[in-house]
């Protein structure tokens, strides 16, 4: 999908994980992304879910934007500046499906938490090189 050879050449941090790690890790993620969203649609709710649905929308733009952010235009600094707005906007999520279902916003800490962990190793990458 992307040219790793920029990436490959990259000096590591300490806690990076090996390759093979990512796409599992990703698949099970956006399989939890798609399962909250799915409880926090059906969650019957007197409160308006509008600025759930907002930030929702935004931080899947930001998770999906950070890849060719850091892989196609081989822009660290970006990439850190789409990643920190993303743990961001996962917070608010996460805050927002909160009010509407405990569940919903329950099962996006495990992404949220990963989405940390790549923020610093986003910041270390940038650091190292």
């Amino acid at each position: 999908m992307f040219d790793t050879f920029w990436f490959d050449t990259l000096k590591k941090p300490f806690l990076m994980p090996p390759s093979e790690v990512f796409a599992p890790a990703w698949i099970i993620l956006y399989l939890t992304i798609l399962i909250s969203l799915i409880i926090y649609v059906k969650t019957f709710s007197r409160k308006d879910k509008t600025q759930g649905y907002i930030y929702f929308v935004i931080q899947l733009i930001l998770n999906i934007s950070w890849t060719p952010v850091f892989f196609s235009m081989e822009n660290i600094v970006l990439a850190l500046i789409v990643i920190v707005l993303l743990d961001i906007f996962v917070y608010l999520t996460i805050r927002e499906f909160y009010k509407v279902s405990q569940s919903a916003a329950a099962i996006l800490i495990p992404y949220f938490v990963w989405i940390i962990f790549a923020t610093y190793l986003n910041l270390a990458l940038l650091i190292l090189n």
